[in-house]
């Protein structure tokens, strides 16, 4: 391909706090950089009907501080065939753009990383999901603001916990990740975390009743990752109910308000950070990477690494919340 004149953009997957500020700063960045950016609507789908807008600067104001994403995502089964991408590529070529930067979750870059091999297309990734579960990169966008949430909801809940004297198994999002859970857990005070890169077997549950309720503690609150790993929260508060029925047990799921808010400082940073990078990345003839945020620094990772390796759970971390919540 010759010089790169037009950007695509598209967000895909779950949406996560902090996208719009990531849309912001490619289009701006593009823009300073004598770029044409068209944006494509409800993500890879919108790629294939040809739902698509050139955006300006002004197109782009004021929603650094919106949840969601202006240019909405929807999954789409078609983009998963081949017939499906080749349409994408033909939309791409008769809107003459030459590049595309996406941003989203595993699934996201999985599907860019197979459009980039068939088709010898450049494409920059930007981690856009809750889940922070993309290997190479220390955060992604939209994880510390529902984190946040997390956070806030933990606090609420504490306070009648603790008034009458209960249990609580409260379920948040992570998908096949525990990092929700297990720091949502630490900055809670917590007492317990379960999370699907740990077994948890019935000692274990054990032991956070024996901590809770059996020695100092009049309540005690568990955050449990909704994984079918774990079989989620309800899991055990049903076999609580079963083998510990002297105890008042409640079940809170938090659902998707953990995907929605304004987004943290940090996520907003970190978004801006990546889009504006994301347009030097493809100007300096980079492709096929994900670029993400380790040691404050910005890296770039093959789209090959990044999908392959599973992000691990720092062991440190547990062991300070298993200390910290005697």
């Amino acid at each position: 391909m010759g010089a790169i004149k037009t950007i695509g953009l598209l967000t895909s997957g779950g949406d996560a706090p902090g996208m719009n500020a990531a849309i912001r700063a490619v289009t701006r960045a593009a823009i300073y950089n004598d770029l044409r950016v068209k944006a494509i609507y409800r993500g890879f789908k919108g790629l294939i009907t040809g739902e698509i807008v050139e955006f300006k600067t002004q197109n782009v104001s004021n929603i650094i501080q919106q949840g969601g994403t202006i240019l909405k995502t929807a999954r789409c089964e078609e983009f998963k065939t081949v017939e499906g991408r080749r349409q994408a590529y033909e939309t791409l070529v008769k809107e003459e753009i030459d590049a595309l930067v996406v941003i989203g979750g595993d699934g996201t870059l999985t599907g860019a990383r197979i459009f980039a091999s068939e088709f010898d297309y450049p494409i920059v990734g930007l981690p856009g999901t809750i889940d922070n579960d993309i290997f190479g990169t220390d955060a992604t966008i939209g994880y510390d603001t529902a984190l946040n949430t997390i956070l806030d909801a933990v606090d609420k809940i504490r306070d009648t916990a603790s008034s009458h004297e209960r249990l609580f198994f409260i379920e948040v999002m992570g998908r096949d990740a525990g990092f929700l859970a297990l720091n949502g857990a630490l900055a809670s005070g917590a007492e317990a975390a379960i999370i699907p890169e740990i077994a948890t077997e019935v000692d274990q549950l054990e032991e956070v009743i024996k901590k809770g309720f059996r020695k100092s503690k009049n309540s005690s609150i568990v955050l449990v990752a909704e994984s079918e790993k774990t079989g989620g929260a309800m899991h055990y508060a049903d076999r609580v109910k079963k083998e510990y029925p002297e105890y008042d047990v409640r079940v809170v799921i938090l659902g998707h308000v953990q995907r929605g808010g304004s987004p943290t400082a940090f996520d907003r940073i970190l978004a801006s950070r990546l889009g504006e990078a994301a347009i030097e990345s493809l100007i300096d003839g980079q492709r096929n990477i994900l670029l993400g945020i380790d040691n404050d620094k910005v890296v770039a990772i093959p789209f090959s690494k990044a999908i392959k390796n599973d992000k691990p759970v720092d062991p440190e971390l547990l062991k300070v919340l298993k200390i910290l919540s005697i």
